[in-house]
């Protein structure tokens, strides 16, 4: 349940961070810590042309040492030129914060401070590796200052490379398996000087094995924001002359609704003037989408109401209208029809389907149970339902005609994503049923259907539930009348 955000712009970086924290509090954490890069009176940020790098930065303090490089020409749809590194060195400091509890104790923390500066990352920590505590929140640093990394997702592989790190002298801070990111960075950069930033980190994630959606900065590079994501999210708002990293949209809304998606396993060099796409395990830069935010902020706060369950629950009639607009047709008196626009050129496999296996996790699951008695009823059409997380661990028996149907509300849940790619690897066709538009398993999904319930803030899911029910009701119906089963 962690949350990044980070920034490069002309704005303060300080608040923006912290206002992206407290929209991600939702999610559940135990800590949370910001790390915002500080520029040395009479220095200048600038971006020069190409893209390579070397560091220097700090935590909780300050940091010093490293070499320079930089990124190169922009990529995709409102992509400007990345910047190169600058000759200089220790052109400032990344200054790092960071509290057990609540964002208003590390609020509360940063007065005083004087963390100014327009370059930062930030970050809400849900404890996996080291108890809840100062000394393992996010952000972590490398020994000498010169990587700083937030991190969401599980290095499963930490101890190892934790224990080849140690040996080479390296002497780590904290009980997290995030601080190893830092250390292995700042380690290939320094011994390979003349290698690019963009390689540096493609080279240390590499060695990762297990999920990570991660920000870097680099005490030398005072115009340079990195993001990478294999397995955990991470998108980027694009704005006029600034960026915004987050795991969750709802911390960039308030500021753009233009965002570019990371696909599985890419990675993102921004400056002020641009930013490129790439693979993490190579060099090809991608064309990449801008696409337009459909939630608004209004639906993001609390409206008020006490709290954000109590508004989702009054909000079911509303937005289970908006579920059925424009697809549940009225023809006259007597000719009526469902449309789901999202499947109409999967039909004939829907209606020749052998099986259907629902897969899913948590809330999504038991609406998956109330699908299987309505594709069952109106469809009649066998039906499965699993637990993804049961599904991408064994190995299931699947024909060529069957259909998986994975139901998540924010379309990125690991063990469901999982399904979808099971599904795929053995020929079968997946569908979708998710609320977040443009989510990783809309994007991977052969076809499907948008719950449009809007986002979903509460822990218990209400309206998203509902939605559900209410998206497999239609399915199952439009499904049954094409069998010629109902009227």
């Amino acid at each position: 349940m962690c949350g990044i955000t980070a920034y490069i712009g002309k704005r303060q970086a300080l608040e923006i961070l912290l206002g992206g924290l407290r929209r991600l509090e939702y999610r559940g954490y135990d800590s949370a810590g910001v790390a915002v890069y500080q520029e040395a009176k009479g220095s200048t940020v600038e971006s020069k042309k190409t893209c390579d790098s070397d560091d220097d930065s700090s935590s909780t303090a300050s940091g010093g040492a490293g070499g320079g490089a930089g990124a190169g020409a922009g990529a995709g749809a409102g992509a400007g030129k990345v910047g190169a590194a600058s000759d200089a060195h220790n052109l400032g400091r990344l200054k790092v914060t960071k509290k057990l509890g609540k964002v208003a104790n590390l609020t509360a923390a940063c007065k005083g401070t004087n963390m100014s500066g327009s370059l930062g990352i930030a970050h809400t920590r849900w404890a996996t590796h080291g108890e809840p505590s100062d000394r393992n929140s996010h952000p972590h640093t490398s020994e000498d200052g010169d990587v700083t990394v937030v991190h969401n997702g599980i290095i499963e592989n930490f101890v190892a490379l934790r224990a080849g790190l140690q040996k080479k002298g390296i002497k780590f801070s904290s009980d997290t398996d995030t601080e190893l990111l830092a250390h292995l960075v700042s380690h290939i950069r320094k011994e390979n000087p003349n290698l690019s930033i963009r390689n540096a980190v493609s080279e240390a994630l590499s060695q990762v094995e297990g999920t990570y959606g991660c920000c870097f900065l680099f005490a030398d590079r005072p115009d340079l924001l990195v993001g990478a994501r294999s397995g955990s999210p991470l998108i980027m708002g694009v704005g006029k002359g600034e960026y915004i990293l987050a795991s969750d949209a709802s911390a960039i809304i308030e500021h753009t609704r233009q965002v570019v998606y990371l696909n599985e396993g890419e990675m993102v060099m921004c400056t002020r003037s641009g930013y490129e796409v790439t693979p993490i395990a190579g060099s090809a830069k991608r064309s990449a989408t801008v696409h337009t935010l459909e939630m608004s902020l209004s639906q993001i706060e609390k409206g008020g109401y006490k709290h954000f369950m109590l508004k989702e629950i009054m909000e079911q009639p509303a937005v289970l209208e908006n579920c059925m607009r424009g697809r549940v047709r009225h023809h006259g008196s007597s000719t009526n029809e469902i449309v789901l626009g999202g499947l109409k050129d999967i039909m004939p496999k829907l209606v020749a389907a052998r099986r259907m296996i629902i897969c899913a996790c948590g809330t999504s699951f038991h609406a998956g149970l109330v699908g299987e008695y309505l594709l069952e009823s109106l469809a009649r059409v066998p039906v499965e339902v699993e637990y993804a997380s049961e599904f991408r661990y064994r190995n299931p028996i699947l024909y060529k005609d069957d259909v998986v149907v994975v139901i998540s509300q924010s379309g990125e849940t690991a063990d469901t994503l999982a399904a979808v790619r099971q599904a795929k690897a053995n020929g079968v066709t997946a569908i979708g049923l998710v609320n977040a538009v443009g989510s990783t398993i809309a994007r991977e999904t052969d076809a499907g259907v948008y719950l449009h319930v809007g986002p979903e803030i509460g822990v218990a899911s209400t309206k998203a539930f509902t939605g559900q029910v209410l998206v497999l009701t239609m399915m199952a119906a439009m499904i049954g009348r094409a069998k010629g089963l109902i009227d």
